[in-house]
């Protein structure tokens, strides 16, 4: 399917106000880009531990907004320029120019997927769901997996420590806490390793849709894994859901900041003598998770494990 594009040369002041002009017009969603910091809140839940440095900010933003081939792409562009012309009434739009061009679904829904090919971790196969299984591997532990919009195809350093964790500590019948599940590649994993259950949380919706589909893909049944939208870190109705002293091996492949915070609810959750496996930890970064666990008097570091700049620790619950 082709898309239009149409990109708006604007003020950061004027954003706000035109996500509001979109959603009267019916534009589904808009593309920001501008160079204004992001504050704390908003990358608590990115998967980025260093955020790019960006020039200062101007007060200029670019917006964008696609529209289907098929609609009446000039009424509404009009529309969106009348709307502009009001706007500079009590608002600083900037020089309000509209510039179009043209774009496929493939180019940014499905482009990622020829970067995705199947690899191993030890003795482990991580396939995408598409693509056919290499006959030389065909000896290993198959995982499928197919991310979608979520978080996590395997490749990562990070997500390959935590496997090689989860391969060395997992025992048949196990039950396993998820945190930022993402595609559910870890979870699946403890489950072809022998785990139980798996309970996942994560801050995007996606990941319930991702996790549901990658189970069938792995034909594993739905109730073994169970994933819910919700912060295990300050969410109480997460934290009850996931239930209390039940886990015996607890995974987080997030960010090193988030790993601090987490480390404090994380106990309350697991078995007397349950593991914390974490990654996602920048080696600049290691030390201020190394201490946050030591601090913790509710766990044990047994592992540090290093692949490329990154770190994951493993850490027994007392």
């Amino acid at each position: 399917m082709k898309w239009k594009k149409f990109t708006l040369e604007t003020t950061t002041e004027a954003v706000d106000y035109l996500g509001s002009l979109f959603d009267e017009l019916g534009i589904q969603g808009m593309e920001v880009e501008d160079n204004v910091p992001l504050t704390e809140s908003e990358t608590k839940g990115m998967f980025i531990d260093i955020l790019p440095e960006l020039p200062a900010d101007d007060g200029t933003a670019r917006v964008s907004f696609y529209l289907d081939d098929d609609v009446n792409a000039e009424a509404i562009v009009k529309q969106v320029q009348e709307g502009l012309s009001d706007m500079r009434r009590y608002v600083d739009v900037g020089a309000g120019t509209i510039t179009a061009s043209e774009t496929e679904d493939r180019d940014w829904i499905n482009n990622w997927k020829q970067y995705f090919k199947p690899f191993t971790v030890d003795d482990i196969l991580i396939k995408p769901t598409w693509e056919e299984l290499p006959p030389a591997h065909a000896d290993k532990l198959l995982i499928q997996i197919d991310p979608g919009t979520a978080f996590g195809t395997g490749q990562h350093e990070t997500t390959q420590l935590c496997i090689r964790q989860l391969k060395k500590y997992v025992k048949p019948g196990m039950h396993v806490l998820d945190v930022g599940t993402g595609s559910g590649i870890l979870g699946i994993t403890a489950l072809k390793l022998g785990a139980k259950s798996v309970f996942g949380t994560d801050l995007d919706e996606n990941a319930l849709t991702a996790v549901c589909e990658n189970l069938e893909a792995n034909e594993i049944e739905a109730e073994r894994f169970t994933v819910i939208k919700g912060n295990l870190i300050d969410e109480t109705d997460a934290q009850d859901r996931a239930g209390y002293a039940c886990y015996d091996i607890a995974a987080a492949n997030i960010l090193a900041d988030i790993i601090i915070l987490l480390q404090k609810q994380i106990p309350a959750h697991l078995k007397s003598g349950g593991l914390f496996i974490s990654s996602g930890i920048l080696d600049k970064k290691e030390q201020a998770v190394r201490e946050a666990l030591e601090a913790n008097e509710a766990f044990e570091i047994l592992e540090v494990t290093r692949q490329g700049e990154w770190v994951s620790f493993t850490a027994r619950k007392r």
